[in-house]
Formats: structure tokens, C-alpha cells, sequence
């Protein structure tokens, strides 16, 4: 009976049928693990913010001015590298102002043959570390042979210097010269950056996260660590009420509900109609939004069913309470504790002031009874966000492509923390019969939410929907890291005692570098050279907070993407570029408009913090793609044998 490998080995020869094909693969694969490794991004809680984001993704973080600087040196001014750059960004645009300035011909010709020359340089500078296969395969199909041609020759004679010149004056001749320069412009900010890590929250505040989501789906290598706010919009998408009611109050508060009618096709008329029935002659003063509105009905209409949902919320989570004891969140149900003639509540023993108690669609008697009215609007709700084709193709990228926790190359990479204990040591999870902690608590949260969406079981799906909820809020959720979600009292209570959320003593011990290492080693990595990245919780660089914590093992890198945050942080978001030299951390600086970044090359670039200088230059062989070559190469030998001593026969 054949063996396992024998029978691999045969479907291998199916690929590379004989000694000649096998062998030269070999080469090839060796060949590829000595080039240089491809440049990786990290980005993190972007939180809607997509022009911003656009624009860091256009610049790589900094990699195309670091090409730019490497490349031209002092060839160039600052004012024309600052061009040149722009003009990677946003070329058609970039173009068009540019060439505007320009009214002569034979001048704008020389624009334009300059602008190419400089353009062939640094696509071959960034292609270098890349196959001729990978390169051809991002090559704009238009333009593919005269691009290959030029990114590959060498101009070391008259001879070529006259055919290179040929090829750029027919370009320019034949009126291509502009769609030639876009082409070459997407080409580099392709090969800049080889891998897109997003470690969490790309979703809420902003208003675009569905246009981020849109240029995720056509990226040509990414990886996403769900943030709780990425998990909550993929509860609603599985039709979780709690999640839905989450999903609208967000983007109620911060006056976006856009990205639900208009970005996903939400119909959200039955949830505006019983809002202006029930709060028509309330002010709802609680439930002021985080927005500057124009339109004066408009901003009545959202103030009405910002505090709709908000007190539909409050109802559906306390009933999932009610059902899941296993949960453990009876404190958080506070509906039943109002009281309503002393216009106060009870929370944790001491009695709060509460600032509004008109809630009509609330039975004191029980609080937590939807009526028949919000059963049949969050029945429609559900089927909405079920139908949402664009919203489920979404949910599909962030599942294909995404997971609680990541390792790669070395780095462990998460949104949110390992719950820690007050020890500072990783804490275990009772969940019913079994405990789990670390790894293992990601991995099973992990699944069920998969469940919720594919299980054929219809209990576990069921319950994997509702465990989105409550990685959304709970405290066990490594996703979340508090004690709770005060969101009944930031609405309704004015003593800031009752806003304070606590959050996991992971936030206390971060800086502790005993405590880094034991994390990096409970994942299987080695704390001598992999760290840890890290989003969730914004850095408040104005108050001298440091993103790098334990000489580099750990590295956070939310610092303030989402506009709410910046009055916190002073800066405009952290990103990291991980390439064969090192780890480069860059601060940005808030991003104004994608019109002045073309106009006068402003860029939210601001300045690069070097974290890792290796002292020599990591190649392909040094990372999990290079593990995986080393195993097909071992096979391909395995292969060969087979051929030589008979086992399996040659095909030509």
C-alpha cells in the first residue's frame, strides 16, 4: 500500500513531470530566498477615516519618499521630491496642475520625458527585490512589455541610449505619455508595499468605512485583526439585534448614518417613522450628537432616533442578560433600577442623578419587553442588514482575510490584549465546564463567531451571533479590556464617577518586560526577537506617552487616526513599515484635504522613529513565506530522488 508521501510525491510529479522541471523549480525557489524581503505595512484603528487612510495608503507610511531620498539623494530639491511624490500619490490630478504651469510644447515634451526617466528609476529600484514573475504579474496589462522593457534594461551604450529614447518620444508622441506615467505610478505604490497589516477597527466615528472596506476587496496582500468595532458590524450583518441596535446608535452619535442608507442600502425609514412618533416634543438633550449638522430637521430627525435605538439597545442587551446568566453582566441591566419619581438609579450600591427619564416605549412593569412595534422594526432591521449585498461581501473579506490574532514573520499581532490578572500574569476564562487563557481564549472566541455565520448547527450559530455581542462589550473580551461599556451613563448621568470604565491590568503591565515575554512565549515565539503589535487604545503622545514600550517588544500603534481622538493624542495616528533594513514607526500629522495634498504636496507624513536597524538586510529566507520555500524545496529534492532511483518514472 502506497504511503502518504509517496502518494504526495506522485501528484507532485503531476506539476513538474520530470528531473529537468523539478530541478530548475529548485533554482528558482533558492533564487527567491536571497532577495531582499518585501516591505510590510501596519496600520490601525482607522475608525471610517478614509481619506486619510487613502493617503497613507498611497504613501506607504513614508516608503515612497524613503525610495525617493534613496534613489535621487541631492540630485533633487526638496520641493521637487515633495513633487515627485505627490505625483506617485495622485497622478492624474498632480498632472493636471502641474502641466497646467506649462504652455509651451517642447516644454511640457521635457516634462514629460523627465517625468518618465525618473519614474523607470524608481520602479526599478523597488522591483528589485521582487521576482520578474511577481513584477509582470503587477504590471498594468496596457502597458506590460514597454514597462517590463524599460524597468530591465540597462542603458550601457549608445545603442540602447537612443532605443530607450525612442520608446519614451513615442510615448510622448502618440499622446500616451499621461496614462503611461498613471500607469507607472500605480505600479510603484503596488511594489512599495509587498504585505497590508490592519490591526483592528476600521469600522465607526468616520464617515467611510465602507469606502475603506471597497479598497480593501481589490488589495493585492493584506491580513485584518478584528477590532471590537469590526465585530460588532459583523454581528449586524449576521443579524444579531444587540449588534444592529449597536451598529445604528454609532453611527447615530456621530451623525453618519449615510455609511447605513446610502453606503449599505439599510432601510431605516420604519426605525425613523416610530422615532418621530414616540420623541416628536422631546428634546432629547442626552442624546446631542458628535456632529456639526447643517440642516436644522435634519439634526431633529437623528437626535430622535440616536435616542430610539439607544433605548431599543439598552432592551435587547438586557434580555440577552437575561438569557446568557453564564455571561455575568446582571450589573449591567439598569432599565429595572430607575427610579423614576426620584429621577435616580442604582448602579453598584450608590445612587446616581439621572438627567432623563422620558422613555415612553419603556413598561416599568418590564422594562426589557420590546412591544410589538420594535419586534416587527428589528425584524425588518435584521432582514436589511441580511440582504445588505455589499455589506455581507464585506463581512466575507473581513472573515476570509481576518482573525482575533495573527503571528507573522515574528510578530504577534492583535487589536485589543491578553487578559491579564492583577498579577500581571495571563488570566483563564471559565466558560462552562472548560477554562481557556491567552491563545487558546482567542481561538475558541474566534470560532464560534465563524459559527455565527456558517455552522449548520442552528444552536451553535445561534450562539456564535450572540458571542459577537458580547466580544463587542464583555470583559473577558480581549477585544474590549474593561470592566464595562458605560454607555447607559455616559448618556445619562452626569457624575463622571459612573463614566470611569477600568480597564485589564494588561494596560498596567505593557511596560513590564517579564510580562511581554511570557505573552510573546505563550504564542510559540521567541522574546529575543519578536514583539508584539498592538492597537485599541490611543497613545497620548501630547502627554509624552511612548509607543514603544519594553525596548521594542511591544509597539502600539493606534494614535489617534479617527478625528474624536486627536485632542487626546496631538497627532494624527501611528503606522508601521516593517522592510529588509528594519522597523520604522512613523507619526503623522492630521491630514487636512486630498485637494491640498495635490495643490502644495502636503503630505500627514510627519516623521519616522527607527525601532529594529538590522544589522543586515533580512531576506525572503528570514520570513514565514521563506519557511514555506524551504519546505517545497525539500519536497522537490524528495521529488528527484524519486526520479533517480526509480520510484516514480519521467514524462516529456
Amino acid at each position: 500500500m502506497k504511503n502518504y508521501k509517496f502518494r504526495y510525491l506522485e501528484k507532485l510529479s503531476e506539476l513538474y513531470p520530470n528531473i529537468a522541471l523539478a530541478a530548475t523549480e529548485i533554482i528558482n525557489l533558492k533564487a527567491i530566498l536571497n532577495l531582499p524581503k518585501g516591505t510590510e505595512h501596519f496600520v490601525s484603528d482607522l475608525h471610517g477615516e478614509h481619506e486619510a487612510f487613502f493617503h497613507v495608503l498611497k504613501n506607504g507610511s513614508g516608503s515612497v519618499r524613503i525610495k525617493i531620498d534613496e534613489i535621487f539623494g541631492y540630485t533633487l530639491s526638496n520641493a521637487d521630491k515633495r513633487d515627485l511624490a505627490t505625483l506617485i500619490y495622485y497622478p492624474r490630478e498632480k498632472m493636471k496642475h502641474l502641466l497646467s504651469h506649462i504652455e509651451n510644447v517642447e516644454d511640457k515634451h521635457e516634462w514629460y520625458k523627465l517625468t518618465l526617466f525618473r519614474l523607470i528609476s524608481l520602479c526599478k529600484a523597488v522591483s528589485s527585490k521582487y521576482t520578474r514573475s511577481k513584477v509582470r504579474k503587477a504590471l498594468p496589462p496596457e502597458f506590460l512589455y514597454v514597462i517590463e522593457e524599460l524597468i530591465t534594461e540597462t542603458i550601457d551604450s549608445a545603442d540602447k541610449t537612443i532605443y530607450y529614447n525612442v520608446i519614451l518620444d513615442t510615448i510622448i508622441d502618440t499622446k500616451r505619455a499621461e496614462a503611461f506615467i498613471s500607469a507607472m505610478c500605480k505600479l510603484i505604490k503596488r511594489l512599495v508595499v509587498d504585505h497590508l497589516h490592519i490591526v483592528g477597527d476600521i469600522y465607526d466615528r468616520g464617515s467611510g468605512p465602507h469606502h475603506i472596506m471597497d479598497r480593501l476587496l481589490s488589495y493585492h496582500s493584506l491580513d485584518i485583526q478584528w477590532g471590537n468595532h469590526d465585530v460588532v458590524w459583523m454581528g449586524a450583518a449576521a443579524g444579531q439585534h444587540a449588534c444592529i441596535a449597536n451598529v445604528i446608535r454609532f453611527c447615530a452619535r456621530y451623525g453618519n448614518l449615510d455609511i447605513l442608507k446610502e453606503g449599505y442600502g439599510i432601510n431605516l425609514l420604519p426605525l425613523a417613522s416610530y422615532a418621530m412618533h414616540y420623541y416628536k416634543d422631546d428634546p432629547c438633550d442626552c442624546f446631542k450628537l458628535k456632529t456639526d449638522l447643517n440642516n436644522d430637521r435634519e439634526d431633529t430627525i437623528n437626535l430622535q432616533m440616536h435616542k430610539a435605538i439607544s433605548i431599543l439597545q439598552f432592551k435587547l442587551e438586557g434580555n440577552l442578560i437575561q438569557k446568557y446568566p453564564q455571561f455575568e453582566l446582571d450589573n449591567r441591566n439598569l432599565l429595572h433600577r430607575i427610579d423614576y419619581e426620584h429621577s435616580s438609579i442604582t448602579i453598584d450600591g450608590k445612587v446616581y442623578a439621572i438627567k432623563d427619564t422620558y422613555f415612553p416605549t419603556v413598561d416599568r412593569d418590564d422594562p426589557y419587553k420590546l412591544t410589538i412595534e420594535e419586534e416587527i422594526i428589528m425584524h425588518k432591521l435584521e432582514q436589511s442588514f441580511l440582504h445588505s449585498d455589499k455589506l455581507q461581501s464585506h463581512v466575507n473579506l473581513l472573515l476570509s482575510n481576518g482573525g482575533l490574532y495573527k503571528v507573522y514573520n515574528n510578530n504577534l499581532l492583535y487589536h485589543g490584549c491578553i487578559l491579564l490578572d492583577e498579577e500581571g500574569n495571563i488570566r483563564s476564562i471559565k466558560w462552562g465546564k472548560q477554562e481557556f487563557s491567552g491563545r487558546d481564549w482567542y481561538e475558541f472566541l474566534d470560532s464560534y463567531i465563524r459559527k455565527g455565520f456558517c455552522s449548520p448547527n442552528d444552536e451553535e450559530r445561534k450562539l456564535g451571533k450572540d458571542i459577537m455581542w458580547y466580544v463587542w462589550l464583555h470583559p473577558n473580551s480581549p477585544l474590549f479590556g474593561k470592566d464595562k461599556m458605560a454607555t447607559f451613563e455616559r448618556y445619562l448621568i452626569d457624575d463622571q464617577e459612573a463614566h470611569i470604565e477600568c480597564k485589564n491590568p494588561y494596560y498596567r503591565y505593557y511596560e513590564t518586560e517579564a510580562v511581554i515575554d511570557n505573552i510573546l512565549q505563550s504564542f510559540g515565539l521567541n522574546p529575543n526577537y519578536s514583539r508584539i503589535i498592538n492597537g485599541h487604545v490611543p497613545v497620548k503622545v501630547k502627554e509624552g506617552e511612548s509607543p514603544i514600550k519594553c525596548n521594542g517588544k511591544l509597539i502600539v500603534i493606534d494614535g489617534g487616526f479617527a478625528k474624536a481622538y486627536q485632542h487626546e493624542t496631538g497627532i494624527a495616528g501611528y503606522t508601521l513599515i516593517y522592510n529588509s533594513r528594519g522597523i520604522i514607526l512613523a507619526a503623522h500629522e492630521p491630514f487636512t484635504t486630498t485637494e491640498n495634498a495635490i495643490l502644495t504636496g502636503s503630505d500627514i507624513y510627519s516623521q519616522n522613529i527607527n525601532v529594529v536597524i538590522n544589522s543586515t538586510r533580512q531576506l525572503v529566507q528570514n520570513t514565514d513565506d521563506g519557511i514555506k520555500i524551504k519546505e517545497s524545496i525539500a519536497e522537490l529534492n524528495d521529488l528527484l530522488d524519486a526520479y533517480r532511483n526509480g520510484s516514480l518514472t519521467e514524462k516529456y
